[in-house]
């Protein structure tokens, strides 16, 4: 049994397939995986991974930085202002934000904006494969 997932960006549908499985951190709510039949849902999605689980066993991972996801029917949608599969991730620019990131915070550990921008970094190279 699988399920549609859509994922919407602001510039039109940056994903869309079936899935068997889809993986997902919410805020405050930890990792959360979805199933056909699951109960009506809605979250908030943290700066993470998402996974699309497909019936061949085979997986999509996408970068998602906040947004939203909802279980309605037959149907998963996430909203997302970015969005990114692993082919579309600038390594080099993902690494440079990475370390702008951490010296911001190395000068001010209580730097809000730093620790968001090191978050997506960190999700980007986690993504594309390069984390080290």
């Amino acid at each position: 049994m699988t399920f549609q997932v859509e994922l919407v960006s602001p510039e039109g549908i940056a994903y869309s397939g079936e899935a068997e499985m889809v993986i997902a951190r919410t805020v405050g709510g930890g990792e959360i995986a979805f199933q056909p039949g699951h109960v009506p849902f809605i979250g908030v999605l943290a700066v993470w991974s998402v996974d699309v689980v497909h019936p061949d066993g085979g997986r999509d991972t996408l970068a998602v930085h906040r947004g939203f996801v909802q279980v309605a029917g037959t149907k998963v949608s996430i909203l997302s202002d970015v969005s990114e599969a692993s082919g579309e991730i600038d390594v080099d620019r993902a690494r440079a934000a990475r370390e702008v990131a951490e010296a911001a915070l190395a000068a001010d550990r209580d730097d809000a904006a730093a620790a968001e921008a090191l978050a997506r970094a960190e999700v980007r190279l986690t993504v594309a494969g390069a984390d080290s």
